[in-house]
């Protein structure tokens, strides 16, 4: 999760178990608009793996997370109206999913859901490379095409979500990485996905092992904390355990930390 980064280094941020994992969260946004729209940010890594899978991840929950944490906020899933999805891996798109049962094909958990996803992700979750073709769930993609529901977007804008939102694109972690911005009244917030997938990842200098090409990645990260700073808006983290949302600060030696960090994100 940190790359190059020395273990000295990254064990002061998260430190790790007996068995050299940390604690990551696989974090969802829940848009409720105005028009009773509901939008759904990322689907977390939800309960569709098999037990043996669950247990090579360090997946605590057999359950699945979302669907009772959407439940918690009276949130049925047929009321979800629209999911976004940064990319395809397993750990953003797991949630679309019901929860596996041994013998019983693989479901779609939302039955009413529009979903849009970026072209180069959705072409990449298609034709995998042989890097990454383990993140990849085979029969999510067919699942979601033959819902008739499928938005596959290629610029910043998506006719299905309208205006209020709009895309950066990304490449560093996976072709065609969609950073979803949506505008509130507590400022504009951006889905930062994989780019900056928590906290300690803000820090320019810090990539991940999964990421396809770490410089191009600093560079698109400098562009999107710059422009997060400069509009006074919000990151929202998806695999930070402890930090939900933060704004973009610059230390005295002007480096980029997470600002005003919170640990639940609950807004009207």
């Amino acid at each position: 999760m940190f790359g190059n980064a020395p273990r000295a280094v990254w064990a002061g941020w998260c430190p790790p178990d007996e068995q050299n994992r940390i604690e990551l969260a696989c974090r969802c946004l829940l848009v409720r608009e105005a028009s009773g729209r509901v939008v759904l940010l990322e689907t977390g890594i939800g309960a569709f793996f098999e037990p043996g899978l669950r247990e090579r991840y360090g997946v605590v929950e057999s359950r699945h997370v979302l669907l009772d944490s959407l439940a918690a906020l009276g949130v049925a899933p047929t009321d979800v109206d629209v999911i976004v999805l940064s990319h395809m891996h397993f750990d953003h798109a797991g949630g679309l999913l019901t929860a596996w049962r041994e013998g019983a094909a693989p479901e779609l958990a939302f039955p009413r859901a529009r979903y849009v996803v970026g072209s180069e992700a959705w072409q990449r979750a298609l034709q995998p490379h042989p890097r990454d073709r383990a993140s990849f769930i085979p029969a999510l993609q067919g699942l979601l095409e033959a819902t008739g529901r499928l938005e596959i977007v290629s610029g910043d804008r998506s006719a299905t979500l309208g205006d209020g939102w709009s895309f950066t694109r990304s490449h560093g972690h996976t072709p065609g990485l969609l950073l979803t911005r949506v505008e509130t009244p507590h400022g504009p917030v951006t889905f930062m996905g994989d780019l900056v997938p928590g906290a300690p990842w803000v820090h320019l200098p810090i990539t991940m092992g999964y990421d396809r090409y770490p410089e191009l990645l600093i560079d698109e990260k400098r562009e999107v904390l710059e422009r997060i700073q400069a509009e006074n808006g919000w990151m929202f983290f998806t695999h930070d355990a402890h930090v939900a949302a933060a704004k973009v600060g610059l230390d005295a030696k002007k480096k980029f930390f997470a600002a005003e960090p919170i640990a639940e994100l609950h807004w009207a």
